[in-house]
């Protein structure tokens, strides 16, 4: 109690320091109106009344405002949206899933380009820096029709700043935390000669982390180059380069737990399962995206994109000989596509957009083993290579006979060098009896193809992958309602969706013991979205969400695990089929933002964050060996409550103070099991802890 009381005294004497030479500044809020523009519904530019999609959007306005520190934390409870880490630590991979469904179901594009890793499906938003971005558009509903395999749940597509014709932008941002974190940031763009212009952003992030070994050292650059001709010529590219050093501490150990050393070297301590696991990433995009309307009915867009991505693993552990060994990985996913689009208006309120796309997959695992004294052994290098391609062509038409009615049907042909060929349909109807009313009815199949990983995981005794996998396949349904009223200071959206999922991939024990992917049997959910926001009144906005998920996982439980003694005694391994409710999904989710901003530069947002319980599943023994039974474990509910509030101050400089988890919520946001003094030490299962709270100090050079 006395550190709650602690950090929210410091928010509440620091915040004035910097208001006292405070001068006039104009605060312009935006609001959410059926006019707003999103491109990533139909990949062409459409108002929000014609979407026949759920959308969230924010802009650049609303990220300067928020007090996330990340990408994921601040779409985190946003409507249907739930936002995962492995405790929160430095290093943590975010995952973004929609409407309950999987990680890999969320698709996320930077500028076009997918950015979730093909090896594993997910997309570590964590990667992605809040400066660099100008527009987020998230799509939820199937979006397999236009973006292909995986964008089941949803898409969300980030657009990145672009200079601006009447100005030179320039921004340096320096600041200093808890947890002895630092940040520094740049970024400058401009129209340098005529129609060419530029936008440059660098970042530097250090933290030791809440917990030792959660450290993360993350640096990145962009650069978006940009020849601007109007409609009839507009030329875009884009480069980005993320590297990311970060330690890996594992869940936290029970209260008691001892230091325990091996031959010297501390393996974990009360803080941390491992003081030794590390990790790093680098990530290298490039995207080259050229747009032309020759004439008034005929919109051209062509994108052609590469990506790099090695992921590094550092992994040590205690083997069944007391041993201290361990494992060196390396996992390179590269990616070569490029598509062609083009959107036909024949004639008023019809149009048709045609387009193909193709990705080339180059995946490659390299490991390597560590004796005893953590030296490699070059007798174990392995090295597992293998390449995909998949060529979707899809057609979508849209006809608007009037401004109370639209229709749109489209359908998707898929090609892929694995499981063959998949056929993709999606349709939808809007309603707009008012002006500022909006009713939503869409209807779209999705799928998702095993990754590499799932089809190539090199064969040992324990794990493999599994060439035999299929494609998940599934529908999903939205009703979707928007109004508007009082000159668009009110916005309110509902949404009731259904969808379902087949052939669910989910690695896990085969009939042999061997932890390999398999096609599970149905996934299926229902659900609803509420969202408000009220303003701007009285220098106020306040905005709502609430998400309402039923989810159901159709799994394997196990009543027998006898890994027997091959070849002399087969392992025996028994199970049946049960429906549950799924694991790791809330049942329910809110969130509340109150923002407020003064004529004298300052500006306030309080972000109150509502994660209800999710339970989890494992496989324990009963009684005796061989049989097992299924343990359901249960994260409890969290509130948390975070701050930001920042000062203007002689039109270039803004001094902001923010704070994390203020309340020092305490809360685990996955499980997994510990074992002390390992090899034979008792096994208990413990959680990854979330962040305590923490405090953030930047300053700004705007110009």
């Amino acid at each position: 109690m006395k550190k709650r009381v602690m950090y929210f005294v410091i928010l509440v004497v620091l915040a004035p320091l910097g208001f006292s030479h405070a001068q006039e500044a104009k605060n312009e809020k935006s609001l959410i109106t059926l006019e707003e523009v999103v491109v990533t519904a139909t990949k062409t530019e459409e108002k929000r009344r014609n979407v026949i999609n759920s959308v969230i959007l924010m802009d650049e306005a609303d990220i300067q405002e928020s007090p996330a520190d990340s990408l994921g934390e601040l779409l985190a409870n946003e409507l249907g949206i739930d936002w995962r880490t492995q405790g929160n630590f430095g290093g943590a991979i975010e995952e973004i899933h929609i409407r309950g469904m999987s990680g890999n179901a969320t698709q996320v594009f930077v500028n076009g380009v997918n950015v979730n890793s093909p090896s594993v499906g997910l997309a570590d938003v964590s990667r992605v820096p809040l400066n660099n971005i100008e527009r987020i558009e998230v799509v939820k509903g199937s979006g397999s029709l236009l973006y292909g395999s995986g964008a089941m749940g949803g898409t969300v597509n980030i657009i990145t700043k672009r200079p601006n014709r009447e100005k030179m932008d320039l921004r340096v941002d320096a600041g200093y935390g808890s947890q002895d974190t630092y940040q520094l940031s740049a970024e400058q763009g401009i129209f340098a000669w005529g129609d060419f212009g530029y936008y440059l952003t660098a970042n530097r992030r250090e933290t030791d982390g809440f917990r030792d070994n959660s450290d993360l050292d993350h640096k990145d650059v962009s650069l978006k180059l940009v020849l601007d001709k109007g409609d009839i010529l507009d030329i875009g590219l884009y480069g980005d380069y993320i590297d990311r050093e970060y330690g890996r501490p594992g869940v936290k150990p029970p209260k008691g737990t001892q230091d325990f050393f091996i031959g010297g070297t501390k393996v974990y301590n009360s803080e941390a399962a491992s003081l030794l696991d590390r990790g790093s990433d680098e990530d290298h995009h490039l995207v080259i995206e050229v747009k032309s309307q020759p004439i008034e009915w005929l919109d051209l867009r062509v994108r052609g994109d590469c990506t790099d991505m090695e992921n590094y693993n550092y992994l040590r552990y205690v083997d069944y000989f007391g041993s201290l060994v361990g494992l060196r990985s390396w996992t390179t996913n590269e990616v070569d596509a490029i598509e062609v689009n083009m959107d036909i208006k024949p004639s008023e309120g019809i149009s048709v957009l045609l387009g193909t796309e193709y990705k080339a997959y180059d995946w490659k695992n390299k490991s390597l083993e560590l004796d005893a004294n953590g030296a490699e052994d070059p007798a174990t290098r392995l090295t597992t290579k293998a390449s995909l391609h998949t060529t979707g062509t899809f057609a979508e038409a849209q006809y608007r006979p009037c401004k109370y009615f639209k229709a749109l049907a489209g359908i998707r042909h898929e090609d892929h060098s694995e499981f063959g060929t998949e056929d993709v349909p999606l349709y939808g109807v809007i309603f707009n009896p008012l002006e500022n009313t909006a009713l939503k009815l869409s209807r779209g199949k999705h799928f998702l193809a095993p990754t590499p990983n799932d089809l190539f995981w090199p064969e040992d005794p324990f794990a493999k992958g599994n060439a035999d996998l299929r494609p998940e396949k599934g529908w999903h349904t939205d009703v979707t309602v928007e109004q508007a009223l009082f000159n668009n200071k009110f916005f309110t959206t509902v949404s009731c969706f259904q969808w379902d999922v087949d052939n669910k991939i989910q690695w896990g024990p085969d009939s042999k013991g061997v932890f390999t992917p398999q096609n599970l049997r149905t996934y299926k959910a229902n659900g609803c979205e509420v969202g408000t926001k009220i303003g701007p009144y009285y220098n106020l906005t306040l905005g709502v969400s609430y998400t309402y998920l039923d989810v159901e996982e159709e799994n394997k439980a196990y009543t027998k695990q006898d890994f027997g003694f091959p070849p002399l005694f087969p392992p025996d391994f028994q199970y049946t089929w049960v429906k549950r409710r799924a694991a790791y999904v809330p049942e329910h989710l809110f969130k509340g933002n109150l923002t407020y901003w003064s004529e004298f530069g300052l500006a306030g947002t309080a972000t109150v964050r509502y994660m209800s319980d999710r339970v989890w599943y494992r496989t324990e023994t009963d009684v005796a060996y061989p049989a097992t039974k299924t343990v359901k474990y249960t994260l409890d509910s969290y509130w948390t409550v975070d701050l930001k509030v920042q000062q203007r101050l002689y039109d270039h400089w803004l001094v902001s103070l923010q704070g994390n988890n203020l309340f020092d919520e305490d809360y685990d946001t996955y499980f997994d099991t510990f074992q002390d003094t390992p090899p034979f030490g008792q096994t208990t299962v413990e959680g990854f802890p979330g962040a305590g709270p923490s405090v953030f100090v930047s300053l700004t050079y705007e110009y």
